[in-house]
């Protein structure tokens, strides 16, 4: 079976890749603007933006799935426009596409969100995304939406890099105390959405961990795991800087794990130091 990860240069996108081979299957991998550091079959360059490159590599890869783990940030033609477009190429072939997308699609103002709870973006990075959602599902029902949280894994995910910076005085900037999310570990999610991605699956779909942490909690895990001195980390409140975005977002993961061979474990699970010492062995 032919895996293409759009997006496979990223942090997730290389998990994806890495994941999807170990289980026999091809991949193909496409980037923005230079390669990742994983080794799928093949690479591909893609602007989601380009309608016609979209359809030249889907053609080019015939795949049998397509999963979407690009970024784009507020840029509304990669990250609105672009996934819909690529909804509709996967559409018009009948190849089924899993999507992922955020939790800051919601404005924080219900703290606790399932799958039922309607988007209400307050930044333009979560317009974006649900624009994109809205769009996708539209041109393409049996696709997956898999909205997701901070992820975390193997110290390279920018939290953990932060924190190490953090801690060694190298950055400025604080954890905040009053910023929660649930995050997931980058191996947990990438083996949830292959499982998605088997055709059984459509709509949307929450796929975070079960531990809602602050972003200052959430540094201390990684602090303590890395052995590193967390009283060295810089705390502050969201609500008092000029940092636009919700402050306390929790996706109810608990219909969709129930689906999932895959466990989604919490953060404290994962960053604890047993599990540190089983992921170096």
């Amino acid at each position: 079976m032919t895996f293409l990860i759009v997006g496979g240069s990223g942090f997730l996108g290389s998990e994806l890749v890495r994941q999807a081979k170990a289980a026999g299957h091809t991949t193909v991998a496409t980037y923005a603007s230079k390669p990742g550091n994983s080794i799928p079959d093949a690479w591909r360059r893609l602007a989601l933006r380009d309608a016609e490159s979209l359809d030249s590599v889907v053609e080019d890869a015939q795949p049998r799935v397509v999963i979407n783990a690009s970024g784009g940030r507020a840029d509304w033609a990669i990250t609105a426009d672009g996934p819909v477009q690529l909804a509709l190429v996967t559409a018009k072939r009948g190849t089924p596409l899993v999507h992922v997308s955020t939790d800051a699609v919601f404005s924080g103002a219900g703290t606790l969100y399932d799958e039922s709870c309607l988007p209400d973006p307050v930044t333009p990075y979560g317009a974006a995304k649900a624009a994109a959602e809205t769009g996708i599902l539209a041109v393409h029902p049996k696709a997956v939406v898999a909205r997701t949280s901070l992820i975390i894994g193997h110290g390279l995910s920018v939290h953990e890099r932060l924190v190490h910076e953090l801690a060694a005085g190298t950055t400025d900037g604080a954890l905040y105390t009053d910023d929660i999310r649930c995050p997931v570990h980058v191996s947990d999610l990438a083996a949830a959405l292959l499982e998605l991605a088997d055709g059984s699956a459509a709509g949307i779909h929450h796929v975070t961990g079960p531990d809602a942490l602050s972003r200052h909690q959430l540094g201390v895990l990684i602090a303590e795991r890395d052995g590193l001195d967390a009283s060295r980390l810089p705390t502050g409140l969201r609500a008092d800087s000029t940092t636009p975005g919700p402050l306390d977002i929790r996706l109810d993961s608990q219909a969709t794990q129930r689906h999932l061979r895959t466990r989604l474990r919490g953060a404290r699970e994962f960053l604890s130091s047993a599990a540190a010492v089983q992921q170096k062995g």
